[in-house]
Protein backbone atom coordinates (compact mmCIF):
# COMPACT_ATOMS: atom_id res chain seq x y z
CA UNK A 1 0.00 0.00 0.00
CA UNK A 2 1.28 3.44 -0.88
CA UNK A 3 0.84 6.00 1.88
CA UNK A 4 -0.16 9.51 0.84
CA UNK A 5 1.69 12.26 2.57
CA UNK A 6 0.43 15.86 2.61
CA UNK A 7 3.09 18.43 3.33
CA UNK A 8 2.97 22.15 3.98
CA UNK A 9 5.81 24.55 3.18
CA UNK A 10 7.40 24.06 6.57
CA UNK A 11 7.72 20.34 5.95
CA UNK A 12 5.35 19.19 8.69
CA UNK A 13 1.85 17.79 8.66
CA UNK A 14 -0.63 16.51 11.23
CA UNK A 15 0.05 12.92 10.24
CA UNK A 16 3.87 13.19 10.04
CA UNK A 17 4.45 11.19 13.20
CA UNK A 18 2.13 8.46 11.92
CA UNK A 19 3.97 8.29 8.61
CA UNK A 20 7.35 8.05 10.34
CA UNK A 21 6.10 5.36 12.66
CA UNK A 22 4.67 3.40 9.75
CA UNK A 23 7.89 3.86 7.77
CA UNK A 24 9.94 2.22 10.49
CA UNK A 25 7.58 -0.76 10.46
CA UNK A 26 7.98 -1.46 6.72
CA UNK A 27 9.74 -4.71 5.70
CA UNK A 28 13.51 -4.52 5.85
CA UNK A 29 14.25 -7.28 3.32
CA UNK A 30 15.41 -5.99 -0.06
CA UNK A 31 14.42 -7.58 -3.36
CA UNK A 32 16.65 -8.59 -6.25
CA UNK A 33 15.26 -5.68 -8.30
CA UNK A 34 16.11 -3.18 -5.54
CA UNK A 35 19.67 -4.49 -5.47
CA UNK A 36 19.95 -4.21 -9.27
CA UNK A 37 18.71 -0.64 -9.11
CA UNK A 38 21.28 0.23 -6.45
CA UNK A 39 24.04 -1.38 -8.53
CA UNK A 40 22.82 0.21 -11.77
CA UNK A 41 22.49 3.64 -10.18
CA UNK A 42 25.94 3.46 -8.63
CA UNK A 43 27.74 2.09 -11.69
CA UNK A 44 26.00 4.63 -13.93
CA UNK A 45 26.99 7.48 -11.62
CA UNK A 46 30.57 6.23 -11.68
CA UNK A 47 30.67 6.25 -15.49
CA UNK A 48 28.95 9.62 -15.87
CA UNK A 49 31.20 11.34 -13.36
CA UNK A 50 34.28 9.64 -14.78
CA UNK A 51 33.45 11.51 -17.97
CA UNK A 52 32.63 14.78 -16.25
CA UNK A 53 35.64 14.99 -13.90
CA UNK A 54 38.38 14.07 -16.38
CA UNK A 55 38.54 17.70 -17.47
CA UNK A 56 39.38 18.95 -13.97
CA UNK A 57 42.11 16.34 -13.54
CA UNK A 58 43.81 17.38 -16.77
CA UNK A 59 43.19 21.13 -16.41
CA UNK A 60 46.88 22.02 -16.50
CA UNK A 61 47.31 20.17 -19.82
CA UNK A 62 44.21 21.82 -21.29
CA UNK A 63 45.58 25.23 -20.31
CA UNK A 64 48.79 24.45 -22.19
CA UNK A 65 47.28 22.86 -25.32
CA UNK A 66 43.93 24.54 -25.95
CA UNK A 67 44.52 28.19 -25.07
CA UNK A 68 47.04 30.80 -26.26
CA UNK A 69 50.41 30.72 -24.52
CA UNK A 70 51.95 33.64 -22.72
CA UNK A 71 50.47 34.18 -19.26
CA UNK A 72 49.99 30.86 -17.37
CA UNK A 73 47.49 32.44 -14.93
CA UNK A 74 45.34 33.73 -17.80
CA UNK A 75 45.43 30.32 -19.50
CA UNK A 76 44.44 28.58 -16.25
CA UNK A 77 41.58 31.04 -15.68
CA UNK A 78 40.36 30.39 -19.24
CA UNK A 79 40.58 26.64 -18.60
CA UNK A 80 38.48 26.88 -15.44
CA UNK A 81 36.04 29.25 -17.15
CA UNK A 82 35.54 26.51 -19.76
CA UNK A 83 35.11 24.06 -16.89
CA UNK A 84 32.38 26.33 -15.54
CA UNK A 85 30.34 26.59 -18.76
CA UNK A 86 29.20 23.00 -18.28
CA UNK A 87 27.57 24.11 -15.05
CA UNK A 88 25.84 27.05 -16.71
CA UNK A 89 23.77 24.69 -18.85
CA UNK A 90 23.24 22.08 -16.14
CA UNK A 91 20.02 23.78 -14.89
CA UNK A 92 18.70 23.78 -18.48
CA UNK A 93 19.57 20.10 -18.80
CA UNK A 94 17.96 19.47 -15.43
CA UNK A 95 14.79 21.26 -16.51
CA UNK A 96 14.62 19.38 -19.84
CA UNK A 97 15.52 15.91 -18.59
CA UNK A 98 13.71 16.38 -15.27
CA UNK A 99 10.40 17.07 -17.01
CA UNK A 100 11.08 14.22 -19.43
CA UNK A 101 11.90 11.87 -16.56
CA UNK A 102 8.71 12.76 -14.68
CA UNK A 103 6.76 12.01 -17.87
CA UNK A 104 8.36 8.93 -19.44
CA UNK A 105 10.39 7.50 -16.56
CA UNK A 106 13.77 7.77 -14.89
CA UNK A 107 15.38 4.79 -16.63
CA UNK A 108 14.89 6.00 -20.22
CA UNK A 109 16.29 9.43 -19.42
CA UNK A 110 19.33 7.87 -17.76
CA UNK A 111 20.07 5.91 -20.94
CA UNK A 112 19.96 9.06 -23.09
CA UNK A 113 22.15 11.13 -20.76
CA UNK A 114 24.73 8.38 -20.31
CA UNK A 115 25.29 7.98 -24.06
CA UNK A 116 25.40 11.75 -24.64
CA UNK A 117 27.99 12.44 -21.96
CA UNK A 118 30.07 9.43 -23.04
CA UNK A 119 30.12 10.58 -26.66
CA UNK A 120 31.06 14.17 -25.78
CA UNK A 121 33.91 12.99 -23.54
CA UNK A 122 35.33 10.70 -26.22
CA UNK A 123 35.18 13.59 -28.69
CA UNK A 124 37.25 15.73 -26.30
CA UNK A 125 39.95 13.08 -26.54
CA UNK A 126 40.06 13.54 -30.33
CA UNK A 127 40.20 17.35 -30.50
CA UNK A 128 43.30 19.01 -31.97
CA UNK A 129 44.92 21.76 -29.92
CA UNK A 130 45.36 25.53 -30.35
CA UNK A 131 48.61 25.08 -32.27
CA UNK A 132 46.77 23.04 -34.94
CA UNK A 133 43.43 24.84 -35.42
CA UNK A 134 43.74 28.07 -33.45
CA UNK A 135 40.60 29.49 -31.84
CA UNK A 136 38.54 26.51 -33.02
CA UNK A 137 40.29 24.41 -30.36
CA UNK A 138 38.81 26.22 -27.32
CA UNK A 139 35.49 26.68 -29.18
CA UNK A 140 35.09 22.94 -29.78
CA UNK A 141 36.21 22.25 -26.23
CA UNK A 142 33.47 24.54 -24.94
CA UNK A 143 30.92 22.76 -27.15
CA UNK A 144 31.88 19.38 -25.69
CA UNK A 145 31.65 20.78 -22.17
CA UNK A 146 28.19 22.17 -22.95
CA UNK A 147 27.01 18.71 -24.05
CA UNK A 148 28.54 17.18 -20.93
CA UNK A 149 26.87 19.76 -18.71
CA UNK A 150 23.45 19.48 -20.37
CA UNK A 151 23.53 15.69 -20.02
CA UNK A 152 24.85 15.80 -16.46
CA UNK A 153 21.93 18.05 -15.55
CA UNK A 154 19.66 15.05 -15.97
CA UNK A 155 22.01 12.25 -14.96
CA UNK A 156 23.13 13.76 -11.66
CA UNK A 157 19.55 13.78 -10.31
CA UNK A 158 18.01 10.92 -12.29
CA UNK A 159 20.12 8.22 -10.67
CA UNK A 160 19.57 9.41 -7.06
CA UNK A 161 15.82 9.76 -7.73
CA UNK A 162 15.70 6.29 -9.27
CA UNK A 163 17.57 4.69 -6.35
CA UNK A 164 15.60 6.70 -3.77
CA UNK A 165 12.26 5.45 -5.08
CA UNK A 166 13.39 1.82 -4.77
CA UNK A 167 15.27 2.13 -1.45
CA UNK A 168 13.94 0.83 1.89
CA UNK A 169 12.57 3.86 3.77
CA UNK A 170 14.82 3.38 6.78
CA UNK A 171 17.95 3.03 4.62
CA UNK A 172 17.46 5.81 2.11
CA UNK A 173 20.39 7.83 3.37
CA UNK A 174 22.73 4.85 3.21
CA UNK A 175 21.59 3.84 -0.30
CA UNK A 176 21.65 7.38 -1.67
CA UNK A 177 25.11 8.01 -0.29
CA UNK A 178 26.43 4.78 -1.78
CA UNK A 179 25.18 6.08 -5.13
CA UNK A 180 26.73 9.52 -4.58
CA UNK A 181 29.99 7.99 -3.29
CA UNK A 182 30.31 6.41 -6.74
CA UNK A 183 30.80 9.94 -8.10
CA UNK A 184 34.07 10.25 -6.14
CA UNK A 185 35.59 6.99 -7.33
CA UNK A 186 35.94 8.16 -10.96
CA UNK A 187 38.44 10.76 -9.84
CA UNK A 188 40.39 8.04 -8.04
CA UNK A 189 40.35 5.72 -11.07
CA UNK A 190 40.94 8.46 -13.63
CA UNK A 191 43.59 10.12 -11.46
CA UNK A 192 45.40 6.80 -11.02
CA UNK A 193 45.17 6.14 -14.77
CA UNK A 194 46.61 9.56 -15.57
CA UNK A 195 49.34 9.02 -12.99
CA UNK A 196 50.30 5.64 -14.47
CA UNK A 197 50.28 7.01 -18.01
CA UNK A 198 52.34 10.06 -17.10
CA UNK A 199 54.88 7.89 -15.27
CA UNK A 200 55.15 5.26 -18.01
CA UNK A 201 55.92 7.60 -20.93
CA UNK A 202 58.06 10.69 -21.52
CA UNK A 203 56.36 13.97 -20.66
CA UNK A 204 56.39 15.08 -24.31
CA UNK A 205 54.47 11.99 -25.41
CA UNK A 206 52.01 12.20 -22.52
CA UNK A 207 51.31 15.86 -23.29
CA UNK A 208 50.98 15.13 -27.03
CA UNK A 209 48.55 12.17 -26.89
CA UNK A 210 48.88 10.07 -23.71
CA UNK A 211 46.36 12.20 -21.80
CA UNK A 212 43.74 11.39 -24.49
CA UNK A 213 43.48 7.68 -23.61
CA UNK A 214 41.21 8.10 -20.52
CA UNK A 215 38.86 10.31 -22.58
CA UNK A 216 38.56 7.77 -25.40
CA UNK A 217 37.55 5.05 -22.92
CA UNK A 218 34.40 7.02 -22.06
CA UNK A 219 32.28 5.70 -24.94
CA UNK A 220 32.73 1.95 -24.29
CA UNK A 221 32.18 2.59 -20.57
CA UNK A 222 28.90 4.35 -21.39
CA UNK A 223 27.73 1.32 -23.34
CA UNK A 224 28.45 -0.91 -20.34
CA UNK A 225 26.41 1.42 -18.13
CA UNK A 226 23.44 1.35 -20.52
CA UNK A 227 23.46 -2.45 -20.48
CA UNK A 228 23.46 -2.57 -16.67
CA UNK A 229 20.57 -0.11 -16.39
CA UNK A 230 18.56 -2.00 -19.02
CA UNK A 231 18.06 -4.78 -16.43
CA UNK A 232 16.11 -2.51 -14.05
CA UNK A 233 12.50 -1.31 -13.86
CA UNK A 234 10.66 1.80 -12.71
CA UNK A 235 9.53 1.85 -9.07
CA UNK A 236 5.95 1.11 -8.03
CA UNK A 237 5.73 4.63 -6.58
CA UNK A 238 6.55 6.16 -9.98
CA UNK A 239 4.11 3.84 -11.80
CA UNK A 240 1.29 4.82 -9.44
CA UNK A 241 2.11 8.52 -9.73
CA UNK A 242 2.17 8.20 -13.52
CA UNK A 243 -1.17 6.36 -13.59
CA UNK A 244 -2.84 9.03 -11.46
CA UNK A 245 -1.86 12.05 -13.57
CA UNK A 246 -4.12 14.26 -15.61
CA UNK A 247 -3.66 14.21 -19.39
CA UNK A 248 -2.49 17.83 -19.35
CA UNK A 249 0.10 17.21 -16.64
CA UNK A 250 3.07 19.60 -16.87
CA UNK A 251 5.98 18.63 -14.56
CA UNK A 252 7.59 22.08 -14.89
CA UNK A 253 4.40 23.99 -14.08
CA UNK A 254 3.58 21.69 -11.17
CA UNK A 255 7.13 21.85 -9.79
CA UNK A 256 7.25 25.63 -9.68
CA UNK A 257 3.70 25.92 -8.40
CA UNK A 258 4.11 23.47 -5.52
CA UNK A 259 7.79 23.59 -4.61
CA UNK A 260 9.18 27.12 -5.00
CA UNK A 261 10.27 27.42 -1.36
CA UNK A 262 11.68 23.92 -1.21
CA UNK A 263 13.64 24.46 -4.43
CA UNK A 264 15.24 27.60 -2.98
CA UNK A 265 16.14 25.66 0.17
CA UNK A 266 17.75 22.91 -1.92
CA UNK A 267 19.79 25.46 -3.89
CA UNK A 268 21.46 26.74 -0.72
CA UNK A 269 21.78 23.34 0.96
CA UNK A 270 23.29 21.70 -2.12
CA UNK A 271 25.31 24.77 -3.07
CA UNK A 272 27.64 24.22 -0.13
CA UNK A 273 28.36 20.60 -0.95
CA UNK A 274 28.71 21.50 -4.65
CA UNK A 275 31.41 24.02 -3.80
CA UNK A 276 33.20 21.59 -1.51
CA UNK A 277 33.04 18.62 -3.87
CA UNK A 278 34.41 20.54 -6.85
CA UNK A 279 37.16 22.09 -4.78
CA UNK A 280 38.08 18.53 -3.85
CA UNK A 281 37.60 16.75 -7.18
CA UNK A 282 38.30 19.40 -9.82
CA UNK A 283 40.47 22.08 -8.20
CA UNK A 284 42.87 20.49 -5.73
CA UNK A 285 45.01 18.67 -8.33
CA UNK A 286 45.86 21.92 -10.12
CA UNK A 287 45.80 23.97 -6.89
CA UNK A 288 48.40 21.77 -5.20
CA UNK A 289 50.65 21.98 -8.26
CA UNK A 290 50.43 25.74 -8.83
CA UNK A 291 50.09 26.98 -5.24
CA UNK A 292 51.47 24.14 -3.13
CA UNK A 293 54.31 23.46 -5.58
CA UNK A 294 54.02 19.68 -5.55
CA UNK A 295 54.58 17.70 -8.73
CA UNK A 296 51.73 16.49 -10.96
CA UNK A 297 52.27 12.93 -9.76
CA UNK A 298 52.26 13.93 -6.08
CA UNK A 299 49.13 16.05 -6.58
CA UNK A 300 47.27 13.22 -8.31
CA UNK A 301 48.31 10.71 -5.65
CA UNK A 302 47.20 12.88 -2.73
CA UNK A 303 43.89 13.74 -4.39
CA UNK A 304 43.17 10.11 -5.29
CA UNK A 305 43.72 9.10 -1.65
CA UNK A 306 41.41 11.88 -0.42
CA UNK A 307 38.65 10.93 -2.86
CA UNK A 308 38.95 7.26 -1.91
CA UNK A 309 38.45 8.32 1.71
CA UNK A 310 35.40 10.34 0.62
CA UNK A 311 33.92 7.26 -1.09
CA UNK A 312 34.36 5.24 2.12
CA UNK A 313 33.09 7.84 4.59
CA UNK A 314 30.09 9.18 2.65
CA UNK A 315 27.92 6.03 3.06
CA UNK A 316 28.73 6.14 6.78
CA UNK A 317 27.45 9.72 6.82
CA UNK A 318 24.27 8.51 5.11
CA UNK A 319 23.84 5.80 7.75
CA UNK A 320 24.13 8.44 10.46
CA UNK A 321 21.55 10.54 8.63
CA UNK A 322 19.16 7.56 8.69
CA UNK A 323 19.62 7.33 12.44
CA UNK A 324 19.72 10.96 13.56
CA UNK A 325 17.88 12.76 10.74
CA UNK A 326 18.89 14.94 7.81
CA UNK A 327 18.74 18.31 9.54
CA UNK A 328 21.11 17.47 12.45
CA UNK A 329 23.67 16.30 9.88
CA UNK A 330 23.27 19.53 7.89
CA UNK A 331 23.84 21.61 11.02
CA UNK A 332 26.81 19.57 12.23
CA UNK A 333 28.39 19.38 8.76
CA UNK A 334 28.13 23.09 7.96
CA UNK A 335 29.57 23.93 11.39
CA UNK A 336 32.52 21.59 10.89
CA UNK A 337 33.15 23.00 7.40
CA UNK A 338 33.10 26.55 8.79
CA UNK A 339 35.75 25.59 11.36
CA UNK A 340 38.00 23.27 9.31
CA UNK A 341 38.09 24.83 5.83
CA UNK A 342 40.80 27.44 6.44
CA UNK A 343 43.24 25.11 8.28
CA UNK A 344 42.55 22.41 5.66
CA UNK A 345 43.48 24.70 2.77
CA UNK A 346 46.56 25.94 4.65
CA UNK A 347 47.75 22.34 4.97
CA UNK A 348 46.92 21.61 1.33
CA UNK A 349 49.22 24.44 0.17
CA UNK A 350 52.02 23.72 2.68
CA UNK A 351 54.31 22.22 0.03
CA UNK A 352 54.61 19.00 2.05
CA UNK A 353 52.94 15.91 0.61
CA UNK A 354 52.00 14.49 4.02
CA UNK A 355 50.47 17.75 5.22
CA UNK A 356 48.66 18.16 1.88
CA UNK A 357 47.09 14.73 2.37
CA UNK A 358 46.13 15.61 5.95
CA UNK A 359 44.51 18.85 4.79
CA UNK A 360 42.44 17.14 2.09
CA UNK A 361 41.47 14.36 4.51
CA UNK A 362 40.17 16.85 7.11
CA UNK A 363 38.18 18.56 4.39
CA UNK A 364 36.74 15.19 3.31
CA UNK A 365 35.60 14.34 6.85
CA UNK A 366 33.71 17.65 7.07
CA UNK A 367 32.12 17.15 3.64
CA UNK A 368 30.96 13.64 4.56
CA UNK A 369 29.31 14.81 7.77
CA UNK A 370 27.38 17.38 5.76
CA UNK A 371 26.72 14.84 3.00
CA UNK A 372 25.06 12.58 5.56
CA UNK A 373 22.09 14.94 5.39
CA UNK A 374 22.12 16.84 2.11
CA UNK A 375 22.25 14.03 -0.46
CA UNK A 376 19.02 12.44 0.74
CA UNK A 377 17.36 15.72 1.67
CA UNK A 378 17.44 17.10 -1.88
CA UNK A 379 15.23 14.31 -3.32
CA UNK A 380 13.33 13.38 -0.15
CA UNK A 381 11.86 16.87 0.22
CA UNK A 382 9.85 16.49 -3.02
CA UNK A 383 6.92 14.21 -3.89
CA UNK A 384 7.15 11.47 -6.52
CA UNK A 385 4.99 13.30 -9.08
CA UNK A 386 7.47 16.15 -9.65
CA UNK A 387 10.56 14.86 -7.85
CA UNK A 388 12.84 14.63 -10.88
CA UNK A 389 11.95 18.10 -12.21
CA UNK A 390 12.02 19.89 -8.85
CA UNK A 391 15.25 18.26 -7.68
CA UNK A 392 16.98 18.61 -11.05
CA UNK A 393 16.29 22.33 -11.39
CA UNK A 394 17.33 23.24 -7.84
CA UNK A 395 20.27 20.81 -7.61
CA UNK A 396 21.74 21.94 -10.92
CA UNK A 397 21.19 25.60 -10.14
CA UNK A 398 23.19 25.04 -6.95
CA UNK A 399 25.98 23.32 -8.85
CA UNK A 400 26.01 26.02 -11.53
CA UNK A 401 26.18 28.91 -9.06
CA UNK A 402 28.50 27.40 -6.45
CA UNK A 403 30.13 24.23 -7.84
CA UNK A 404 31.04 25.20 -11.38
CA UNK A 405 32.49 28.52 -10.28
CA UNK A 406 34.54 27.12 -7.38
CA UNK A 407 37.80 26.40 -9.29
CA UNK A 408 37.61 29.76 -11.10
CA UNK A 409 36.87 31.72 -7.92
CA UNK A 410 39.59 29.86 -6.03
CA UNK A 411 42.18 30.62 -8.73
CA UNK A 412 41.09 34.27 -8.92
CA UNK A 413 41.22 34.71 -5.12
CA UNK A 414 44.75 33.37 -4.91
CA UNK A 415 45.84 35.50 -7.88
CA UNK A 416 44.27 38.69 -6.52
CA UNK A 417 45.32 38.34 -2.87
CA UNK A 418 48.55 36.41 -3.07
CA UNK A 419 47.28 34.38 -0.07
CA UNK A 420 47.40 30.63 -0.86
CA UNK A 421 44.57 29.62 1.49
CA UNK A 422 42.04 32.28 0.39
CA UNK A 423 39.75 29.63 -1.20
CA UNK A 424 39.46 28.13 2.30
CA UNK A 425 38.23 31.47 3.64
CA UNK A 426 35.63 31.53 0.86
CA UNK A 427 34.52 27.99 1.76
CA UNK A 428 34.33 28.76 5.48
CA UNK A 429 32.23 31.88 4.87
CA UNK A 430 29.79 29.93 2.68
CA UNK A 431 29.49 27.23 5.36
CA UNK A 432 28.73 29.83 8.03
CA UNK A 433 25.96 31.33 5.87
CA UNK A 434 24.39 27.90 5.26
CA UNK A 435 24.62 27.06 8.97
CA UNK A 436 22.61 30.18 9.78
CA UNK A 437 20.06 29.42 7.06
CA UNK A 438 19.51 25.83 8.19
CA UNK A 439 19.19 26.74 11.87
CA UNK A 440 17.18 29.97 11.57
CA UNK A 441 14.81 29.25 8.65
CA UNK A 442 12.14 26.60 8.05
CA UNK A 443 14.32 23.93 6.50
CA UNK A 444 12.30 20.76 7.23
CA UNK A 445 13.34 17.40 8.59
CA UNK A 446 12.53 14.94 5.78
CA UNK A 447 13.57 11.56 7.22
CA UNK A 448 10.82 8.96 6.90
CA UNK A 449 8.63 10.82 4.41
CA UNK A 450 6.60 8.79 1.94
CA UNK A 451 5.69 10.87 -1.10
Amino acid sequence: MVLKYAEDVSGTSPESSTVKATATALPLKTTAMQKRVLAGGSVGQFIEFYDFTLYGLTAVIFSQLFFPGGNPLTAMLATFATFGVAFVVRPLGGLFFGALGDRIGRRRVLTITLMAIGGATALMGLLPGYAQIGAWAPALLVLCRLIQGFSAGGASVGAPSFVFEHAPVNRRGFWLNITIAATALPSVVAGTMILVLSQSMPNEIFTAWGWRIPFLLALPLAMVGVWIRSRTEESEAFKEAQAGREKEFSPVREAFRENKLRMVQVIFVMGLTAMGFYFLSAYFVSYVQTTGHLSREQSLLVNAAALALYAVLLPIGGRLGDRFGRKPMLIAGSAVLAVLSVPSFMLVTSGNIGLALLGQSLFVVALCVYGGGCYTFFVEIFTTKTRFTSAAVSYNAAYAIFGGTAPFVGTALVGASGVPHMPGVYMAAAAAVVLLLVTLTKVPETRGRLG
